[in-house]
């Protein structure tokens, strides 16, 4: 999946932004208190309405009000534009989060459209109002299958739950259900180092955990099961991380899993207890991108904390060999190293302007696009304090 499009209305610091033309690396860049972990907890904040219903989503965030942007009125809009694959059509999400006449929250609008081409109305696949709606039936592979699709009326058990998680399940609904299990496949990181350090209870772990806290326990099920991914992601860290030459993880006889690394000038290896926290964390990013099953979108978070400047330029080389083949990253930061080794059109930068973020592209800013064209480096222009509003 790819997303081009994304609008955002009152949710927290995002007013009213709208961000086009994404590429499948984005990097996120912005002053503290700018909204960079607001921004990705948007992502958050749908795969929760989609796993509970929006008054859970909403009170783990303070309640309706507390995520409704200060001091104004109206629903939480969200607005997606994107495409499952690249020459798939446009299909558009659209979800407005709001009060009922009893303060409770409630699903007031959400659509789902697909284009019909370069120009014209597209075609509703799903539209629903406080619970109730239509959706269409069955495979949609051409925009003649939706325009000929049966359209079935349907009513949903409450008004705060999301249609494409209550008729996502079905497969009758297809279209829907492609939707809701891409929502479900959103990543979004939080790397915890001393818990992914630590030795872990042996247990069952086919995907890494969002702090990483169960880091020994995929390392091992990746060895068992898939020994080619296991070794591509040793042979990677043995290029990214010099010294390293072997990475295990062993089973205790109490029942324990322990992450061990071997340096190539030692005769024993060393518990992850003992290892630098880059070593560890630069590992869980590259057990994260090369597991066998791929996220259609990783949200990762200020990658460059506990990793030395060197690695940056190794990591962001790894994030983008994985939006090439197929997935889509986000990854918000303040490092100046980091941003020399992306490129400017992947940039995007927030301001808060009265009270509220604002988020542009580094490129259209004439004055760094003419700079880095003569050849300066994102990080210098970004320290320079250029990468703001003209």
């Amino acid at each position: 999946m790819k997303i081009e499009t994304l609008k955002v209305i009152n949710y927290r610091v995002f007013q009213n932004v709208e961000i086009r033309d994404i590429p499948n690396l984005a990097v996120f860049l912005g002053k503290n208190g700018t909204g960079k972990t607001t921004f990705f907890d948007i992502f958050g904040f749908l795969h929760d309405c989609l796993n509970s219903n929006v008054k859970t989503a909403l009170a783990k965030r303070g309640g309706f009000k507390e995520v409704q942007s200060r001091d104004r009125t109206g629903d939480i809009e969200f607005v997606i534009k994107f495409r499952p694959a690249e020459y798939e059509p446009l299909i558009t999400y659209e979800i407005a989060i709001g009060l009922d006449d009893k303060n409770k929250a409630v699903v007031k609008k959400e659509i789902l459209r697909f284009r019909r081409g370069q120009y014209g109305s597209p075609w509703k696949v799903l539209d629903f109002t406080l619970g109730e709606g239509m959706a269409v039936e069955g495979k949609l592979s051409t925009y003649e299958d939706v325009q000929s699709a049966k359209r079935r009326k349907q009513k949903l058990d409450s008004p705060d739950i999301l249609a494409i998680k209550g008729l996502g399940q079905f497969q009758e609904f297809e279209a829907v259900s492609a939707f809701r299990r891409l929502i479900e496949d959103w990543y979004v990181s939080d790397f915890r180092i001393d818990a992914a350090r630590e030795r872990q209870e042996a247990e069952y772990s086919e995907q890494l955990s969002r702090t990483g806290d169960n880091l020994s326990a995929v390392t091992k099920y990746l060895y068992d099961n898939y020994p080619e991914k296991f070794f591509e992601i040793v042979e990677r860290m043995k290029c990214r991380v010099p010294g390293v030459e072997k990475v295990e993880a062993q089973e205790t006889q109490d029942g324990y899993i322990v992450l061990r690394f071997q340096d190539g000038k030692f005769k024993n290896p060393f518990s992850a207890k003992f290892v630098s926290d880059g070593t560890i964390k630069m590992f869980t990013y590259l057990v994260l991108l090369y597991s066998p099953e791929h996220h259609a979108l990783l949200c990762i978070e200020e990658p460059e904390n506990q990793l030395y400047p060197e690695l940056l330029d190794e990591l962001a080389e790894e994030f983008r060999l994985y939006a090439e083949n197929g997935g889509q990253v986000f990854v918000s930061t303040h490092s100046p190293d980091f941003l020399n080794a992306v490129r400017l059109e992947e940039i995007y930068y927030m301001e808060k302007i009265e009270g509220f973020t604002t988020i542009k592209k580094a490129s259209d800013n004439k004055l760094v696009k003419s700079l880095y064209d003569a050849g300066d480096l994102p990080g210098a222009l970004w320290k320079q304090g250029l990468l703001a509003s003209e």
